[in-house]
């Protein structure tokens, strides 16, 4: 099993915004939600993590390769900041161990002839279809 990565926290940058949705006078007053922001490729990640992190088709990464995540689930500013760390983490993670490489593998002898039979059966079927022949 690969060791986990450790993001070092100075390469991210975190903001506190105000969080939208219900939360009374309070979402108005108070900057609870956290906006982070991840630069993948000015990263200290390993190259190959940093290339399976730019591929993923996920749209919260720009075209610039920026990975931008926003927590306002929680009403304190401090489970929010949690929250993303934790979620970035988690992304991190998912692609810290190479795809497995696939290996080809042919047909089986039965399964072979089994596909072989269906087709003749069916061709015969297709044939008797056909007009009767003026013989």
């Amino acid at each position: 099993m690969t060791a986990a990565l450790v993001i070092d926290e100075s390469e991210v940058e975190v903001t506190a915004i105000r969080a939208q949705g219900a939360g009374g006078q309070n979402v108005n007053k108070v900057s609870s939600a956290i906006h982070l922001r991840f630069d993948i490729p000015a990263s200290s990640l390993p190259e190959d993590v940093k290339e399976r992190l730019l591929a993923l088709r996920d749209s919260r990464i720009t075209q610039a390769g920026v990975l931008v995540l926003k927590a306002q689930q929680h009403r304190t500013q401090e489970m929010n900041r949690l929250d993303a760390f934790s979620r970035l983490h988690e992304l991190v993670q998912s692609v810290a161990r190479p795809p497995r490489a696939r290996k080809a593998t042919k047909p089986t002898f039965g399964s072979r002839q089994r596909r072989l039979e269906g087709k003749s059966r069916r061709s015969e079927i297709k044939a008797g279809r056909g007009r009767a022949g003026l013989d």
